[in-house]
């Protein structure tokens, strides 16, 4: 099988990863269950929020079904991720910024907010969170800024930190996270239909756990910027209102047992393991030889690609091989940005895996968001085989020039090997999808 062919075997498969986590089609499955929920306890009004990537998706499935239960919907979701003529005017899109979050966002959850306040026990608020959702929604505790906010979540990612210990200073400087929330939205009925783009689907941790009771406390906090040695140069409000917190002097983010999740229900529809063995499934089709490696990858990015690689090399060599492998793995990784280049995780797992296969044979690598876009750029991830490093260094690039300055995008983008999908309207972290002939 050429490149081309296993390109697109690669894309292939992919795609039906994509498809068995498609959040509108996810949604539709629990209408009959929104309705109940409506009956039983006799709500007179149905609001709906939501805020991720996929919540455009999301709130079709909803509109289409029970528009005339809707009384009032807000949804807020990166820009580019939303196309004006899939949902009526009657549903409030907001675009705003992610990772980073900015003005957008800030008034979006004011919305969300002023919606939420005014629930009553009769309210039933429908809460559609996917991927995206902790920087989509946004509302500094009182006496940090948007701009301190942003400053210190820009910090938090170039040092590499996971998406547990991010989202651990998230939830204690801010008014929405860490299940507050659903405090806000006490004493509605509430039912939160989940999108899950962090490993171990916790529910504390996706979107930062707005409606989920936390785990974590402002001391937690704290250790996370000392861990990484960032205190120091931290937004001094950031660092004011957590030593307030641990102080007891402003009160913790709710923990389990506490009264406002007593009408609260929490599900999760789809997840990076739903997709993965939609891949496994199509891959089988094909005749291919399924490992499954992980769903749980996670740790530096170059490091992660490295790791793979070897795997690959060593099950290509196993004579005790009989049909093509395809080896299957999902999570999600980090990058510590050292160089001034442009990229994200993975762009720059599939560059350092690309340099450790070069010259081999029969070895064809995809590694992509789901979510259609990789860091702060227009490509999902790259497609690499042994000749990607060759065909670099016969147009006069060095591949570790680029992967040392943090540079995949370029890279990828001069020898025309991104993976473009544009956005996928769905998020549940990183595939990765190796074929060997």
């Amino acid at each position: 099988m050429d490149y081309k062919s296993q390109k697109m075997l690669l894309i292939d498969i992919f795609q039906s990863a994509l498809k068995a986590v498609d959040p509108y089609k996810l949604v539709k499955h629990y209408i009959d269950k929104i309705i109940t929920i409506s009956t039983t306890y006799k709500c007179d009004k149905v609001r709906v929020i939501g805020f991720g990537k996929a919540s455009c998706s999301m709130v079709k499935a909803l509109e289409e079904t029970i528009s005339d239960l809707i009384e009032e919907a807000i949804v807020i979701t990166k820009y580019g991720h939303y196309e004006s003529s899939q949902l009526s005017s009657k549903i409030n899109v907001i675009e705003a910024g992610h990772p980073v979050p900015d003005e957008n966002g800030l008034k979006g959850t004011e919305e969300v907010i002023k919606l939420l306040e005014n629930s009553l026990e009769k309210t039933l608020v429908v809460n559609l969170i996917s991927g995206g959702g902790s920087a989509l929604l946004v509302s500094p505790y009182k006496g940090i800024t948007l701009q301190e906010k942003q400053r210190i979540t820009d910090m938090l990612l170039k040092v590499g930190v996971d998406i547990y210990e991010l989202n651990t200073l998230r939830k204690h400087i801010s008014r929405v996270k860490g299940g507050r929330l659903a405090e806000i939205a006490y004493p509605a009925h509430m039912v939160s239909l989940i999108l899950s783009d962090v490993i171990g689907d916790r529910l504390d941790v996706i979107a930062s756990g707005p409606t989920a009771p936390d785990t974590t406390t402002y001391n937690d906090a704290l250790k996370v910027l000392e861990k990484y040695r960032i205190r120091d140069k931290a937004p001094r409000s950031v660092v004011e209102v957590l030593e307030k917190g641990r102080k007891g002097i402003i009160p913790e983010t709710p923990k389990e047992g506490d009264k406002i999740f007593e009408r609260l229900e929490n599900i999760i529809l789809g997840s990076n393991k739903i997709a993965l063995m939609a891949a496994q499934e199509e891959a089988e089709k094909r005749g291919l030889m399924i490992e499954m490696i992980s769903s749980e990858l996670s740790g530096e990015a170059k490091d992660v690609g490295r790791w793979l690689a070897w795997k690959a090399r060593e099950i290509k060599h196993s004579k005790a091989v009989q049909r093509s492998p395809c080896l299957i793995s999902g999570g999600e990784t980090t990058v510590t940005v050292t160089g001034k280049g442009v990229g994200g995780r993975n762009m720059e797992l599939a560059l350092s895996f690309a340099i450790e296969i070069e010259g081999v044979e029969g070895i064809t690598f995809l590694s992509a968001g789901t979510d259609g876009t990789d860091g702060p750029t227009d490509a999902a991830g790259a497609i690499v085989d042994g000749q990607t490093v060759i065909r670099a260094r016969a147009l006069g690039m060095n591949p570790k020039a680029y992967l040392e300055n943090n540079d995949s995008y370029h890279f990828f983008k001069e020898i025309n090997e991104l993976f473009v999908t544009g956005p996928t309207g769905t998020n549940v972290m990183d595939i990765q999808i190796m074929v060997l002939t």
